[in-house]
């Protein structure tokens, strides 16, 4: 028993210390971004939002800004399909090469950032298509469908098939199942993987940097702020971009808890 309480403890105590080592940086660049000094030195300068203004008052920041938000809207409605489809076919169907399907559709995120942005970089090359805002949204998509195929699966797993032989035998076609059975019941799951993609298309770095040409996007100014003089507005655009990652990851993690209430048959 004092064994398995000194192992809890230790675990608990791993934990924290995971989280901290984790949080500690990001918490560091949250501070100093309302501090008035120019350089992250200890004990800080007076509380200022002189950073927060000078980023907004920047027409780069919004220009990345509005390629950011448009990509990852335009990545999260597209990913989320083709993951619903694809997880649809996954729960539906039983077809001849089906693992081999299956591997395929859940490989990119497996694969290092910089391979696939290599990879992409060369293929939209290729046929003409790079260094432009759909190039983004592409490579993107790419990215982001497994993690939405792989959400929306694990809620449709929840689902009896008979419920759907049921609704064809009460004459309700395969179109009209989908619409009033399935969609209905995986819809936590899709707005959970509309969220989830966004977060991951809005801060993406390394596939964007490779295949955005002159288009930048929020972690491409990140970049170029670093690789110039010290800038204390790298702060304040990191905490944007960590707050507004976070906001969706948490309501992407909410809506995938959702269930559905059961109704009696007096409701």
């Amino acid at each position: 028993m004092n064994g398995d309480r000194a192992i809890a403890l230790f675990l608990r105590i791993y934990v924290c210390v995971a989280f901290c080592f984790v949080f500690a940086p990001i918490i560091a660049s949250f501070i100093f971004s309302f501090n008035s000094d120019r350089f992250p030195t200890i004990p800080l300068g007076h509380f200022t939002f002189h950073w927060y203004e000078t980023i907004y008052n920047d027409p780069d920041t919004w220009d990345a800004l509005w390629l950011s938000v448009t990509s990852a809207v335009s990545v999260s409605l597209i990913a989320t399909f083709i993951g619903f489809c694809t997880a649809y076919t996954d729960y539906r169907y039983r077809f001849f090469g089906k693992t081999a399907y299956l591997a395929l559709a859940l490989l990119p995120p497996t694969i290092p950032l910089v391979i696939m942005g290599l990879a992409m970089l060369a293929w939209l090359s290729r046929i003409g298509m790079s260094g432009h805002l759909y190039s983004i949204i592409i490579a993107h998509v790419v990215l982001c469908t497994p993690f939405a195929m792989a959400i929306i699966r694990l809620r449709l797993a929840q689902l009896d098939p008979s419920v759907e032989a049921a609704a064809w035998n009460l004459g309700a076609s395969e179109w009209r199942t989908m619409r009033e059975v399935i969609i209905p019941f995986a819809t936590p799951a899709i707005l959970s993987a509309l969220c989830l993609t966004a977060a991951v298309s809005f801060d993406e770095f390394a596939v964007s940097w490779f295949v955005s040409g002159l288009n930048k996007t929020i972690p491409v100014i990140i970049l170029e702020v670093l690789q110039g003089q010290v800038d204390p507005k790298i702060n304040a655009i990191g905490t944007f971009v960590f707050i507004t990652s976070m906001t969706l990851v948490v309501i992407a993690q909410i809506l995938l808890m959702t269930r559905q209430v059961k109704r009696t048959p007096n409701d």
